[in-house]
């Protein structure tokens, strides 16, 4: 187990206030989405439909990697090239989705278990192989009446463990991706103490297994009531319950945090995690950030509808959503930002899109090859031109901001009285 280049592969994951991008709906998933939008529900379509979000021009200058299923891994873009070596000329990281699903734990329970354990070591192998750098596998918890059990807790934080260890014996970082869902009509509080306790069994198992936490991503829920209860959580409420959840929950060794959005709309999604940074970034011993699919996604998704003829309005939409959660990440997110017209490219028109700098994809600079003098098989010298052009441009945009005036008794040690 190579602890250091797993530590860094995940640090790398998100750098530069990126995120993840969640690209694996399984079939039947997509499928469901792509019904509700009525577009054809194919294999082909599937290709075309994930070949116009790899495409979207500028999206690596807010997703730093994206999480693939089995089926796009084996499917190639127009131009011939995979999804992997895609991804990778953007300097996107690329992983994959490794869990096969959910079983109900027992007959008649409506707790589930995750599927995939028996063959993951050989699959993760050949993953590896194909250059893919990081897994993820997903268990999921329904809060019931008498749910979830402990057992089922117990149960799921183990084959989490079991997954995290076999992954990083391979050299792969593992997401790990236990969901408390929104399906119900509990409450705030319910979800905080639940939450609380899927994080404490699961790394009391990753601890048990001896998984390296400085080389894993957790990928949790945020704190949220039910989507049937009918009392209204302000956007700070819910973010000072995410984070007391988390400082109480998991260790400090664990170098990133991306959250799902598990049913929240786009919106709710950015402006929660906007929150939380803006509020206790300085009091955070993890990185946060966001791997989302639908709060992504979903704007994208309605405008394309499977017609190609809607593929730029698609694509900036798409776009548009990933600069305002590259924003949230450093909590400069705002309404003025949502208030841009989704269709259009938001820097077309300036460097900087609502104060938010432009920073210069991997894509601008290929097209500059020769004034740059870049041998873009080298693709280490053409890093290295991308750093020093996003920090250029951020030293001038931070320059000019105004000094900002911090409450000192803001932050989490606030936490336990709100």
């Amino acid at each position: 187990m190579k602890k250091e280049y797993l530590k860094n592969m995940a640090e790398s994951m998100v750098a530069n206030n990126k995120g993840i991008l969640a690209m694996d709906e399984s079939n039947p998933t997509l499928n469901r989405r792509f019904e509700s939008n009525k577009i054809e529900t194919s294999k082909e379509m599937r290709r075309k439909y994930r070949e116009m979000i790899v495409t979207t021009p500028g999206l690596n200058q807010s997703i730093g990697s994206a999480i693939l299923y089995d089926e796009t891994l084996h499917q190639k873009l127009e131009n011939g090239k995979s999804f992997v070596e895609t991804l990778n000329e953007l300097g996107i990281i690329p992983g994959i989705k490794v869990d096969l699903g959910t079983d109900n734990f027992t007959e008649n329970s409506t707790d589930k278990i995750t599927k995939g354990l028996d063959d993951l070591e050989i699959r993760i192998q050949q993953y590896s192989e194909l250059g893919l750098k990081f897994a993820k596998w997903r268990s999921v918890f329904t809060i019931g009446e008498n749910s979830p059990t402990e057992e089922s807790i117990l149960r799921n934080a183990q084959d989490l463990a079991e997954y995290a260890l076999i992954c990083q014996q391979n050299d792969m970082v593992p997401i790990v991706e236990p969901e408390v869902l929104m399906d119900g009509n509990h409450d705030l509080n319910s979800c905080l103490k639940i939450t609380e306790k899927v994080l404490k069994t699961v790394f009391e198992q990753l601890n048990e297994k001896e998984v390296a936490l400085e080389g894993i991503v957790l990928k949790p829920n945020m704190i949220l009531p039910g989507s049937e209860n009918s009392n209204k959580y302000s956007t700070e409420e819910i973010a000072d319950a995410t984070v007391k959840c988390l400082l109480d929950s998991v260790p400090s060794e664990v170098p990133v945090i991306v959250f799902l959005s598990g049913g929240q709309s786009s919106k709710e999604a950015t402006e929660r995690l906007n929150t939380m940074i803006k509020k206790y970034k300085d009091d955070l011993p993890w990185t946060l950030s966001f791997s989302f699919s639908r709060a992504l996604q979903n704007p994208s998704l309605e405008f394309w509808k499977g017609d190609e003829k809607n593929t730029e309005k698609a694509q900036n939409a798409l776009y548009h959503r990933a600069i305002c959660n590259r924003a949230a990440t450093e909590g400069l997110y705002s309404q003025e930002m949502e208030n841009q017209d989704i269709t259009s490219n938001p820097f077309e028109n300036s460097e900087s899109f609502h104060g938010y700098p432009h920073y210069p994809s991997s894509q601008d600079i290929f097209s500059k090859e020769k004034e740059l003098n870049v041998d873009l098989d080298d693709f280490t010298k053409v890093e290295s031109e991308i750093d020093k052009l996003k920090k250029r441009n951020a030293d001038e945009f931070y320059d000019e901001l105004p000094e900002e005036k911090v409450d000192p008794t803001s932050g989490s040690e606030n936490l336990e009285n709100k």
